[in-house]
């Protein structure tokens, strides 16, 4: 009968800590890039979210993001106070706001077409491996979301 391999015992060894690390890492190589453009990362999220799919609803924004609406939308309303984006209530139902990309929010877009080269040329990486790696992590998110769910 096969053995499991041994479980790992020390924090490099851990998944948990690799993924933790390389996402703070993954922020921090961002922050000057979004500084530049006046966001934060949570809020360029949200605006490529909205550069896909604009008039949307903040609760598909939020699972979108996989976030709460909640905490979706204290960030929304700082998009909002700079111009980016406009919040407004539904006609067919008041409950559900919609969000919408301003004049000013499609202009950031513009200026924000440099930060995917940019954060590519930090990486180092080949495009295969990035795109071998986020496919990885895809299948590995979902996996994981459905155990959650069970």
């Amino acid at each position: 009968m096969d053995r499991p391999p041994p479980l790992p015992q020390t924090l490099d060894e851990q998944l948990c800590f690799a993924l933790y690390s390389t996402s703070h890492a993954m922020t921090k190589a961002y922050k000057p890039l979004l500084d530049k453009l006046s966001l934060t990362y949570p809020q360029y999220l949200a605006m490529l979210v909205l550069w896909e799919r604009d008039d949307i609803a903040v609760k598909d924004i939020a699972a979108r993001l996989d976030l709460d609406p909640a905490t979706v939308t204290p960030l929304l309303k700082r998009l909002e106070a700079l111009g980016y984006v406009e919040r407004v209530r539904s006609a067919a139902d008041e409950r559900v706001v919609n969000v919408r990309v301003t004049p000013e929010g499609r202009a950031l877009k513009n200026r924000a077409r440099s930060v995917p080269a940019d954060l590519f040329c930090a990486m180092q990486q080949t495009p295969e491996f990035l795109i071998r790696l986020r496919a990885d992590l895809q299948q590995l998110r979902d996996a994981l979301s459905a155990a959650n769910e069970r």
